[in-house]
């Protein structure tokens, strides 16, 4: 007898974003899960006529909002036969970026979910799977922060370094030299000045010089670099 067995897509977007109190830090953006106080990942099945990936969008559209995701990969495959009770589940989950200028709050979704984004090391309940998937997001970008420009889908159009190190920051889990930063990138190509300055802090000071990303296409610079936290 032929056993039903469903499809769904899963999305982990990630954005850095700025807390009431201390530094930025790198969040994920869940929806409220059956109206109880479990959490989990947006997404679920795809239409008849539709890709994963735009199904993937759609869901992220109706559910959260969120029309804007400047990068999205597809992640992994969740096949595990017990994953979701009753019906056998397979899962393709996908790994999303918004940069941190693209306004992001909600107050309310076409279809009536709940969606909040959520520090990626204080995250409440998700159910099934879904911690995993967050945490294999938080591993890829990590990951590929190294040897591509992928930052491009987190950052500004336009940012000062110290800015885009705090980005690699809080996405890294460590702090990130923004003049180092700007040699390696710099080395690579990865970044070009545009010749303009940003607003002065409120330390005082000279204005920062601002720049931009050559790319907003994820491109591999560097096949065999590792970013290292500090000795």
């Amino acid at each position: 007898m032929p056993t039903s067995i469903a499809v769904e897509v899963l999305s982990a977007v990630f954005q850095v974003r700025e807390p009431d109190e201390g530094p930025a830090t790198l969040h994920v953006l869940l929806v409220g899960a059956d109206g109880g106080e479990s959490w989990r990942l947006p997404g679920g099945a795809p239409g008849e006529r539709e890709n994963l990936a735009a199904a993937a969008r759609r869901h992220l559209g109706s559910q959260c909002g969120l029309t804007r995701v400047a990068h999205l990969e597809q992640l992994s495959v969740l096949s595990d036969p017990d994953r979701v009770p009753v019906t056998r589940t397979i899962a393709s989950s996908y790994l999303g970026l918004v940069p941190r200028d693209v306004p992001a709050e909600f107050t309310g979704s076409p279809e009536g979910a709940r969606a909040a984004w959520f520090d990626v090391d204080h995250l409440p309940g998700l159910i099934y799977d879904h911690a995993e998937v967050v945490a294999l997001g938080r591993s890829r970008l990590a990951g590929k922060l190294s040897y591509t420009n992928l930052a491009f889908a987190l950052a500004p159009a336009r940012f000062a370094m110290s800015e885009l190190s705090e980005i690699y920051g809080a996405a890294l889990g460590y702090p990130v030299d923004s003049t180092n930063l700007l040699r390696v990138l710099s080395r690579r190509g990865v970044v070009v000045a545009t010749g303009t300055v940003g607003r002065t802090g409120r330390a005082g000071g000279r204005p920062p010089a601002l720049y931009t990303f050559a790319d907003d296409e994820l491109v591999v610079t560097d096949e065999f670099a590792t970013l290292r936290p500090p000795p």
